[in-house]
């Protein structure tokens, strides 16, 4: 039996990264019983195992929690918990699109930082109502006054009645659940309308094929009915459904106003999209949901299979996580030095690290992955207009008259003592000073523009590292603008390897090159041959390196004798040499093709 609508809560909890998301969800879980004691654990929403090592939420997840509120009545919670890191906005902007309410949790020691002020812009679109959170007040250096006036100041939002939690000793929790009952609206919808159902998520089970995450907008589904995908057409029967405490928990009926999950026996994954609109197949709705706008990506790699007779599988695990993770988008690639392959689209550095260690623990697949670079915007001689996704594909330097590489406004909140370090990076970086507020007496927010090519490597790890951790970044792509970019080209032994090209500023291509050269040489396994590595810009070399030749020991067996003997093995291992560089391909490791991410910047940007 459903639960009352009235009765039904939708909300989320979203906050910037490590601010405790995941411990108050802990909390919420314990207070209502939702897992029992002996199988609770810490960060039980975060059910991937790299969410645990790395301590931070990837996935949203959603999960039905039971509740009696202190007037006695009984009230049904639907939990959304969201990833708090800039690479995973687009999780939290679909997990939103499924809740009335948020909670926004705010550092009681750090402060209002740039993903909360993202985070709850984001809710504001949505029309959300936000209930702000001021967590992890049992700290020594917790200010709660200073939060509660930023959290007024920089966002807007009044906080007076902000509640005061601590995930870890569980303060506050039951305070929070009952702010969620008195300010967040019920769900609207009506349950004798057409059945609508928004997809927020879907995941694919090698069993019972995928299992399809929904939010029901309108009407009520059963077992056995049959159901329509609005997109497509595609019909289907609905063989289970039900809800999550955490784990998937079969019901009799889903009604409008609650979330849940769907097993329909699909088997393909191509009939499953994000954002989707279920209805009833024998009296189909007549609009559909709105759905979600699709992700841009923003940083692009190759991936190729180590051992070339796991393509088809790297396909396969391509198409199952992509229905996890509907913000990635890949296409089918060809590299003459690593063969066949897939080009992939990431929203980020650290979005890339994770699609690529899931490939690699989920399917048991090794993988090598090509240096990360922007999509830049090639104009032609003749007018043609180019997207360039991979510098291989980039036309010869006399077709071009101008490239134009994506921009970014960062907003990066830092407390003022760290400023000028700021301000050092954000030049190096070839950053545009636009503003600084200060929104405290000890922290201020500086906006910069910048090429999104330089921050996407390691512009975060150095901003953390010259701010002591405290520094925190939110950025959005403001469009294209024209740069003086060059292709640099890698050759060894004459030939380009197209997967270390790369697309540089000008004024760094010498150094940028120098460096890569140097770190390849001491990469690549010296040869029976010796092995040139040059770094070009169209046919200027600018660099070379060499990897000298490994020298076996053919006068090894010659126990003193005429010296004319020894020469004679030494002219003929000569020849035999020059014959295999003729014919033969310089191996070179998985590491050489991630030098470029470690090439450091110290000292070499102007």
């Amino acid at each position: 039996m459903a639960a009352p609508i009235e009765k039904i809560r939708n909300f989320c909890i979203i906050a910037h990264v490590d601010h405790g998301k995941s411990t108050l969800a802990d909390r919420f879980l314990e207070v209502t019983k939702a897992v029992e004691e002996r199988k609770m654990k810490e960060q039980a929403l975060d059910t991937m195992d790299i969410e645990r090592e790395r301590g931070i939420t990837i996935k949203s997840v959603a999960v039905r929690l039971n509740y009696t509120a202190q007037n006695g009545e009984q009230y049904v919670l639907n939990l959304i918990d969201t990833p708090g890191h800039v690479d995973f906005s687009y999780e939290v902007s679909r997990s939103l699109a499924a809740c009335e309410g948020a909670l926004l949790l705010v550092d009681a020691a750090q402060g209002v930082e740039a993903q909360t002020l993202a985070n709850a812009y984001k809710a504001i679109e949505q029309n959300l109502e936000i209930i702000p959170v001021i967590n992890k007040i049992d700290l020594p250096s917790a200010d709660v006054d200073s939060c509660r006036r930023q959290i007024e100041d920089v966002i807007g939002l009044d906080a007076s009645e902000a509640v005061l939690a601590s995930g870890k000793e569980g303060t506050g929790a039951i305070e929070a659940l009952e702010a969620v009952i008195q300010k967040v609206p019920a769900p609207n919808g009506d349950r004798n309308a057409t059945l609508r159902a928004l997809i927020f998520d879907a995941k694919y089970d090698a069993y019972r094929g995928v299992v399809i995450y929904i939010r029901m907008m309108d009407g009520r589904i059963t077992p056995g009915m049959k159901v329509m995908m609005m997109s497509s057409g595609i019909k289907y029967e609905v063989v289970e459904l039900g809800f999550f405490r955490p784990e998937i928990t079969p019901a009799e009926s889903l009604e409008a106003g609650e979330t849940g999950y769907l097993i329909c026996n699909i088997k393909t994954l191509q009939n499953t999209k994000i954002g989707d609109t279920v209805t009833d197949a024998l009296n189909p709705a007549k609009e559909a949901l709105s759905g979600y706008k699709e992700p841009q990506s923003v940083v692009f790699c190759g991936m190729y299979p180590a051992v070339a007779n796991d393509f088809e599988e790297l396909r396969g695990a391509l198409e199952k996580l992509q229905l996890n993770d509907a913000s990635f988008k890949y296409a089918a690639d060809m590299s003459d030095a690593l063969g066949f392959g897939f080009r992939l689209g990431f929203l980020g550095l650290l979005h890339m690290e994770i699609i690529q260690e899931r490939l690699e623990r989920e399917f048991n697949l090794t993988l090598v992955t090509t240096v990360p670079n922007v999509a830049y915007r090639v104009t032609k001689n003749d007018g043609t207009v180019l997207t360039i996704e991979n510098a291989s594909k980039m036309p010869i330097p006399n077709d071009i008259q101008t490239i134009e590489e994506p921009y970014i406004e960062a907003e990066i909140i830092t407390p003022t003592e760290y400023l000028s370090a700021v301000i050092d990076l954000c030049k190096k970086k070839r950053g545009i000073h636009v503003k600084v507020d200060y929104l405290d007496a000890r922290r201020c927010l500086a906006i910069y523009q910048m090429p999104l090519s330089e921050i996407v490597l390691d512009f975060y790890d150095k901003l953390k590292s010259y701010t002591r951790g405290y520094g925190s970044l939110e950025y959005q792509i403001i469009g294209f603008r024209p740069g003086n970019l060059v292709k640099l080209d890698i050759l060894l032994n004459g030939d380009p390897v197209d997967a270390l090209s790369s697309i540089v500023h000008r004024d760094r291509a010498e150094w940028v090159g120098k460096q890569l050269a140097s770190k390849l040489r001491k990469l690549i396994p010296r040869q029976q041959y010796e092995v040139a590595i040059q770094a070009a810009i169209g046919s200027r070399i600018l660099v070379r390196e060499t990897v000298s030749a490994l020298r076996k020991n053919v006068t090894a067996k010659c126990y003193g004798g005429d010296i004319t003997r020894k020469r004679k093995l030494l002219e003929k291992q000569k020849e035999g040499k020059k014959r295999m560089k003729q014919v033969g391909s310089v191996e070179v490791p998985q590491e050489a093709f991630m030098a470029l991410l470690r090439v450091g910047d110290e000292g070499g940007e102007n």
